[in-house]
């Protein structure tokens, strides 16, 4: 469902900049060309959102144009099209490192104490997804015959990934039970047949803008952010191997969990102490 908008919004402004650079409403397939989209993406990079405060990235563009992109390449293979439209068109996708909370950070979230309730409830459910990996979608969907018991009676999560419907198992640490307890017998959890009760996307990172002011963290928070904290904050940096955290996040490519695998200063700083203490030690030898 989540693909599904992004597709609708990509459509949207399209129908945008038909009328507002073209002013047409529609135009035939046979009239796209190199010139409609480059000035489409000119639009979209110089267009001005009344909904949220900063304007496109180059990569939200480049995501549109991606979109736009899958859609006349079907148009070609149905033979709608003798040529495609984005054969001398290269997108070009900005490398960004993914943001992650810190422990201290993490630490400081988990432990603060909000006079509204409805912040203490956005934040036990990012650090429940931070302690599971698990996507707004997933956390959202969670329900209590997901809750299993597997090896060594240790619970688990056991579903599948509401993106790529790929099986997930994800052993449940202590920290994300604990949530569990709390909420399974809420009303509105019951009454939805959930683990949490419903809350939607974008009041869940409205709100956690607003955690991230009170615990003094300078990131954008957001809720995405939890699975990028739990593959490197909770399970990398505490030496959990690389393809076990794969297997919990549902990807199916290890080049997909690599975006998440961040090499902290602290673990490099630990690689080189060893390092260090070795080649004394062999300095030593030869004295």
């Amino acid at each position: 469902m989540g693909t599904l908008k992004n597709y609708h919004t990509t459509a949207r402004y399209i129908e945008l900049f038909l009328q507002k650079s073209m002013n047409r409403e529609d135009i035939f397939l046979s009239e796209l060309n190199y010139r409609f989209i480059t000035d489409f993406e000119f639009y979209l990079r110089k267009h001005k959102p009344i909904d949220h405060q900063r304007p496109m990235g180059n990569n939200a563009v480049m995501k549109h144009l991606e979109r736009f992109r899958k859609m006349i390449s079907m148009a070609v293979r149905m033979e709608w099209l003798d040529k495609d439209p984005f054969a001398a068109y290269k997108l070009h996708f900005k490398k960004v490192e993914r943001e992650f909370l810190t422990e201290t950070e993490l630490a400081a979230i988990e432990k603060k104490i909000f006079k509204m309730e409805r912040l203490n409830y956005v934040r036990d459910l990012f650090v429940f997804a931070c302690y599971t990996g698990s996507s707004y979608i997933d956390v959202a969907n969670l329900a209590p015959n997901n809750i299993r018991k597997g090896i060594n009676g240790m619970s688990w999560i056991v579903t599948q990934r509401e993106k790529t419907s790929t099986p997930v198992r994800i052993p449940i640490l202590k920290q994300a039970q604990l949530l569990i307890d709390q909420y399974k017998n809420h009303p509105r959890s019951e009454n939805k047949g959930t683990v949490f009760p419903n809350i939607s996307n974008q009041k869940l990172n409205s709100y956690l803008k607003e955690i991230a002011d009170l615990c003094e963290i300078d990131k954008n928070l957001t809720f995405h952010m939890a699975r990028h904290t739990f593959a490197t904050t909770v399970t990398l940096t505490n030496g959990v191997p690389l393809v076990i955290v794969s297997k919990i996040l549902g990807h199916t490519s290890l080049k997909t969990t690599q975006i998440y695998a961040k090499i902290l200063d602290q673990k490099i700083s630990d690689a080189i102490k060893q390092l260090q203490t070795k080649l004394e030690s062999i300095k030593q030898s030869r004295i």
